[in-house]
């Protein structure tokens, strides 16, 4: 593939352009977010003109217009035009996963790609360089305290929790279902944050009980700020590092390890392992192949 791709650049190169100019995208699609572009135009029974658009949004009529030119340029909106004016209306896929409303709406995590993780990315140099994640330098917080970093507020916290939740939109139900986890009647997901995955695992396995632990904020919040479906979740708080862990047929490791040093890994298993009836270990670890796409799945047990 790197030879056809290097080939076929030598005359122009296109993919290579792409590739440079992909942070522009990224870039209109969250600013649209930020602004409410999707949730306006989802609300809306008609099409509507940039001018509206810019009206309702408090924003500049030349750089609303700009931007949704723009994302019609990426089959993100449609455009018509009725009298000499071009009108504006969301295609099925950003109602879907770009307005607040939809059921699969990932808007929290763009929110957090925009404004934590965009400009972290923009230190990235930095990063090579030192080894150290780039917090310090980016918001001025100390670098090696990763969750302090996330959650230094309130505000931040929920963004964070948001992006979790809008993980399992995409991505539950396969994951729970990748292996039939019906035999186990109780299940523990550890920093299982909002519940979305516990969710997911209550609703394709209705005989198991599913319990949420983590940190008593991240409870709090998660009740408070994020729906909890009819499922018979039940939320406990405690810290899995220095709390006792309750026990369970199965425990639940989804995007938690690689946020740990080594040592502190092992003493989380070795906690599970230790809580565990004798002769058996079941967890199930749910990684992540890279920081945004895919995950590695194991069953160990």
């Amino acid at each position: 593939m790197a030879e056809h791709l290097s080939q076929s650049e030598l005359d122009y190169p296109f993919k290579l352009l792409e590739y440079f100019n992909g942070f522009r995208v990224s870039k209109m699609i969250f600013s649209a977010c930020e602004l409410g572009v999707f949730d306006l135009l989802l609300k809306s029974q008609d099409a509507l003109s940039a001018q509206h658009v810019a009206q309702e949004l408090g924003t500049s009529m030349d750089g609303m217009e700009r931007l949704l030119d723009a994302l019609v340029g990426i089959e993100i909106l449609e455009v018509e035009t009725a009298q000499g004016t071009a009108l504006y209306s969301s295609t099925d896929v950003a109602n879907l996963y770009l307005a607040k409303g939809s059921a699969k709406s990932l808007h929290d995590m763009i929110i957090y790609r925009s404004q934590t993780v965009y400009p972290l990315w923009n230190n990235l140099v930095d990063a090579i360089r030192s080894g150290r994640n780039q917090y310090e330098k980016t918001f001025g917080l100390p670098s090696g305290h990763f969750f302090q970093a996330i959650y230094r507020s309130e505000e931040e916290m929920l963004k964070f929790m948001g992006i979790m939740s809008c993980h399992w939109v995409l991505d539950g139900h396969d994951v729970v279902t990748a292996f039939d986890l019906s035999r186990f009647q109780k299940v523990v997901d550890l920093g299982g944050c909002t519940g979305a995955l516990a969710n997911e695992m209550a609703r394709a396995y209705p005989a198991s009980s599913v319990t949420v632990f983590d940190l008593p904020q991240v409870v709090e919040a998660a009740q408070k700020h994020f729906k909890q479906e009819d499922s018979g979740v039940t939320f406990q708080s405690g810290d899995f590092f220095s709390d006792e862990i309750p026990g369970a047929d199965l425990y639940v490791l989804a995007r938690v390890i690689h946020d740990w040093p080594e040592e502190k890994c092992l003493a989380l298993l070795k906690k599970i392992y230790e809580t565990c009836k004798p002769g058996e270990f079941p967890l199930y670890l749910l990684e992540s192949e890279s920081a945004d796409e895919g995950f590695k799945i194991s069953m160990v047990g």
